[in-house]
């Protein structure tokens, strides 16, 4: 389910398919639905950034998103990237769908202590995870905290290629679209373009790099 949802989500940012809706791929009702949502986290609302398709589908999408976030708070002792991606959601959730009867929650705290102090290769893999944040709009202070990060980013990218982990470099890679001062040798065009020919069988690999092709003009 979560790798026909990408598939779904990647289809709309690349501009085929039918119009796009949440509500379509991962119907209410459905008992996997949450856990899919949970998992893309804000990534299940990115074409709705998309000009085009500004208008989302309404109370069906509302419904599966306020399931999505009732089912799976972060705990007290969740992790960043759980507490991260949740607030993800939230903030989407404020920026893309219409508002209902209910106002939706206010954006959990989340901390970002570990930007400073993770040493490149494990903030590569965590920011990999939280790549579903790199949305236009979204997780404003956590880009400005990454940005200083950037070339410990740019290595990550690296280290990901080589090892041939598609699915972190393509995170890590999406993120340095958005972030400014990307050391001109990284290659990221030609990088990412690589990425998605080598992991494109993964749906989430081609969501990450479409994204960064959609919305920051970074790939071929």
């Amino acid at each position: 389910m979560i790798a026909d949802a990408a598939t779904g989500v990647a289809l709309a940012l690349q501009g085929g398919g039918d119009p796009y809706a949440l509500s379509r791929i991962l119907r209410q009702g459905d008992p996997l639905a949450p856990a899919a949502v949970r998992v893309l986290g804000a990534d299940a609302l990115a074409p709705y950034a998309l000009e085009h398709r500004a208008v989302a589908g309404g109370a069906d999408d509302e419904a599966v998103v306020r399931q999505t976030l009732a089912a799976y708070p972060p705990g007290a002792d969740a992790s960043a990237v759980s507490a991260w991606s949740y607030r993800g959601l939230v903030e989407a959730s404020h920026a893309y769908l219409p508002v209902g009867n209910q106002p939706w929650p206010r954006p959990p705290e989340a901390g970002a202590d570990w930007i400073g102090i993770d040493p490149w290769p494990k903030l590569a893999h965590r920011v990999s995870q939280l790549a579903a944040l790199a949305l236009p709009g979204l997780a404003a202070d956590l880009a400005d905290q990454l940005a200083p990060r950037t070339d410990d980013l740019a290595r990550g990218f690296v280290r990901a290629v080589r090892r041939r982990d598609w699915f972190q470099a393509a995170g890590v890679g999406r993120w340095l679209a958005r972030l400014p001062d990307v050391p001109p040798t990284l290659g990221l065009d030609a990088g990412l373009a690589f990425v998605r020919q080598m992991g494109g069988d993964d749906p989430r690999v081609a969501l990450h790099v479409v994204a960064a092709r959609r919305f920051h003009g970074r790939g071929w």
